[in-house]
């Protein structure tokens, strides 16, 4: 993504350069949403790196196959042939996926180093993106999926998508579990806190 990323940052500079008035707002679009996905990649991987040692963590394979499953199976969208989209449609996924991957990053420093793949419980983060909703970094994963699955081959991209999905809200429910276990108080931030979307889930 790096490389692709730099060489559309360069033909930008380069119609600055020469002719700002016929830079395709596309090509400003696509630099952009990868810009997003690698700064999220980023973090990621710095919080992963600086994480602390979870306090308590879910037991069995089931639940950690679901975070393995619900972290990888999105991929699976890249593997199915692209699809032409129409210009409303090509804007409506790239800003889709800028959207879901700017507030996933700011989830994410918001987790710090509470951040886990597995069910675990090492802080109680109700700051940020968390004063809204009780998994806004899976929010932002699932409208960024959506953007990129616009890309993709139908109707199997949105099978991927439904599956990716699925395995996110069974991933809420484990992770709920443990931090309710792990921190009495996740009750109340249960009680006023939404799961996804406020006053709706």
């Amino acid at each position: 993504m790096v490389p692709v990323a730099a060489g559309e940052i360069t033909l930008i500079s380069l119609f600055i350069q020469t002719d700002v008035s016929v830079l395709p707002f596309s090509l400003v679009l696509s630099a952009l949403s990868k810009i997003c996905s690698l700064a999220f990649l980023a973090v990621l991987v710095v919080t992963f790196a600086i994480r602390r040692l979870p306090k308590l963590h879910s037991k069995g394979l089931y639940a950690r196959f679901v975070a393995l499953a619900g972290t990888w199976v999105s991929v699976g969208v890249v593997q199915l042939p692209p699809q032409q989209l129409s210009s409303l449609g090509f804007f409506t996924s790239v800003l889709l996926l800028i959207a879901g991957m700017t507030f996933a990053t700011c989830s994410l420093l918001a987790l710090a180093r509470s951040m886990s793949i597995m069910p675990e419980a090492r802080q109680l983060v109700t700051r940020g993106p968390y004063s809204l909703v009780r998994h806004p970094l899976y929010l932002g994963e699932m409208v960024a999926t959506a953007g990129v699955a616009m890309q993709y081959l139908m109707p199997w991209a949105l099978v991927v998508l439904a599956a990716h999905c699925l395995f996110q809200f069974e991933r809420m429910k484990n992770e709920e579990r443990v931090l309710m276990e792990a921190f009495p108080e996740y009750k109340d931030y249960m009680a006023r806190t939404a799961r996804l979307l406020p006053g709706l889930y």
